[in-house]
């Protein structure tokens, strides 16, 4: 599945600011980065971005003459910059081919010289020129694989996830979409359609954490389903939830998903990508099926795990989501 974005951007700051949020929204090594749109679209302001978003100190010019730079990031190997505006088609392509097995980031300006655009995983950023001031992104990401609809409703009847928590990762999922969207619109990268598959996987392992009179259940649970869930427990060990979903997607081939997906609990490692961050706030702003606040969230957590005391480990982790809101949100989380 390629997912589909449109970024409008209304300044040369905010071209270059979304190009610095690309590199939060990366999930493959070996990834290509094609650039393509009319000169003054605002290609290599973009990149510029880019470039400063993989941590590289030095202002990235055009290596029109000499074709390619490379510079050296902090998590991503090495950036290997082309520009194609010289070239002919066969020259291009050519020159394209040499580093086929580049294993950093490969980013190409004047992407529409090229006759058969490079194979996956890609990441195609169409710049065009709105108006004087303004520009538009359209952004194709086919660079991660994300599951089907069929998939999601196949494992959730694999593992006979209770209705109420599909009712939850439904929501989640739904949530973390809105605030994907919220970032486009102030001109951010983030992935609506990858964070609404994961949102609704998020909890496909929750019976881990199921044991006689738990608090997670509102509904009746039957004989079978116990019994199935006791049957998958020993393959996951004491792995979390979160970590049994992550290596049961990588199992099948969507690590970018699972990626997403093992950061979203408390104690779980840090949410570092822009997807990871959202989803991890996405589900901490909703209880069941209802979004509500943080304060909400966590009084909710007080009384399921706590009898309604808030302990110290509690107070901590709320004012670490507060922290995670202001960051993605600095001019307050949007309507939900």
């Amino acid at each position: 599945m390629v997912e589909h974005v449109q970024i409008r951007l209304r300044s040369a700051i905010l071209t270059r600011n979304c190009g610095i949020s690309l590199a939060s929204s990366l999930y493959t090594e070996g990834t290509t980065v094609l650039l393509t749109g009319e000169l003054g679209a605002g290609k290599t302001t973009f990149l510029k971005g880019l470039a400063q978003g993989l941590g590289i100190a030095q202002d990235v010019s055009s290596p029109t003459y000499a074709l390619e730079q490379r510079y050296p990031t902090e998590d991503w190997g090495e950036l290997l910059h082309m520009d194609l505006y010289r070239l002919t088609t066969r020259d291009a392509q050519d020159l394209m081919a040499g580093s086929d097995d580049h294993a950093g980031i490969r980013c190409v300006e004047w992407a529409e010289r090229l006759q058969t655009p490079p194979q996956p995983p890609t990441i195609s950023i169409h710049m065009e020129e709105r108006s004087e001031t303004e520009r538009e992104a359209q952004i194709a990401f086919d660079d991660i694989g994300i599951p089907t609809e069929e998939d999601v409703r196949a494992w959730q009847a694999e593992l006979m996830l209770p209705k109420n928590v599909i009712a939850h990762c439904d929501k989640v999922g739904e949530v973390a979409q809105r605030l994907a969207r919220a970032f486009l619109a102030r001109g951010e990268v983030a992935r609506p359609a990858a964070l609404a598959r994961a949102g609704r996987l998020h909890d496909l392992f929750r019976f881990l954490d199921f044991h006689p009179g738990s608090a997670h259940l509102n509904a009746q649970v039957t004989q079978e389903q116990q019994s199935h869930w006791e049957s998958l427990r020993s393959g996951y060990g004491d792995a979390s939830h979160e970590t049994a979903c992550a290596a049961f997607l990588r199992e099948r081939g969507f690590p970018a998903i699972a990626q997403m997906v093992e950061t979203h609990g408390m104690r779980g490692e840090t949410p570092v990508t822009t997807e990871q961050k959202l989803l991890f706030y996405a589900d901490k702003r909703v209880i069941l099926d209802r979004v509500v606040s943080l304060e909400e969230r966590f009084k909710d957590f007080a009384m399921r795990y706590g009898n309604g005391q808030e302990s110290p480990q509690s107070v901590a982790w709320l004012e670490e989501c507060r922290q995670m809101e202001r960051a993605l949100f600095p001019e307050g989380s949007p309507a939900l």
